[in-house]
This record gives C-alpha cells, structure tokens and sequence, in this order.
C-alpha cells in the first residue's frame, strides 16, 4: 500500500482540511500536527550558506510548500507517529503528493532515516538540477 501511497495516487482515506504550513515539512491539517513522511526540510528560522553568501532557505522552503499548496484543501494518509506523537504522513494538494514536490523541487532532503529510498529519485531530479537545499 505503502507503494501506492508515494506514486502520487490520493489516499481514500485519511485526514483532510484546510492546511496551515508550519515549516517545510511540517503541516497543521484540520487542527493536527502532520510531519511529511521521508523528507526533511530546513526549519523556519534556518539559513543555509550557497555561494559565500547565506539566504533564508527555512523561509524559502515554507514559501514554497505554501505555493505548492496554493489554498487547497489537503489530504494525508498516516505511516507513522513521530516522538512528539504527530502524525507522519504522505500528503497531497490535489494529486500533487507534497512529499515528493519538496524533494523533487529542491526543498527538503529525503530522510532515509524513516522513509528508506523512498524520495530518493526526486533528490536525484533535484540534484542534477541544483534546485533549492
């Protein structure tokens, strides 16, 4: 199912609302703390250093998941529940999986740690491009 889940395909079931976007990676849907699933993304207050030069690349990862979702509702499906029991969970926009779109996008890192290889084709496309983190 897990399989399913990550090819971009919306779950049937899960949490759904309005999404407010905490940081890169993490989202309040309905009222609930979700954690995206196999990324990690700078936090909010994070800058990065590209260049000699340091540039805001927590805010710039919010901004950009706040654009990817662009007012729609979202919807989750739980793989997990973090130490800080929150939801983890794969999330989409639409049939945007927002899991992916970071990644790929540059904005987050796959985090093998917890995913496995799950992102990890969407870190190459961002590699190659030199897109974002």
């Amino acid at each position: 199912m897990l399989q399913e889940l990550v090819s971009g395909q919306p779950p049937a079931t899960g949490q759904a609302g309005n999404a407010k976007v905490i940081d890169g990676d993490t989202l309040d849907v309905a009222g609930s703390r979700v954690r995206l699933f196999g990324i990690d993304a700078p936090e909010a207050a994070q800058s990065c250093r590209r260049g000699g030069r340091n540039w805001a690349c927590g805010a710039e990862a919010e901004d950009a998941l706040v654009s990817v979702i662009a007012g729609r509702q979202v919807r989750c499906e739980e793989q997990d529940r973090d130490r800080y029991e929150r939801s983890v969970a794969i999330c989409w926009a639409g049939a945007e999986n927002l899991n992916a779109w970071m990644v790929e996008n540059g904005w987050a890192v796959a985090y093998r740690q917890y995913g496995g290889r799950t992102y990890d084709p969407e870190e190459v496309v961002a590699r190659v491009a030199r897109r974002g983190v």
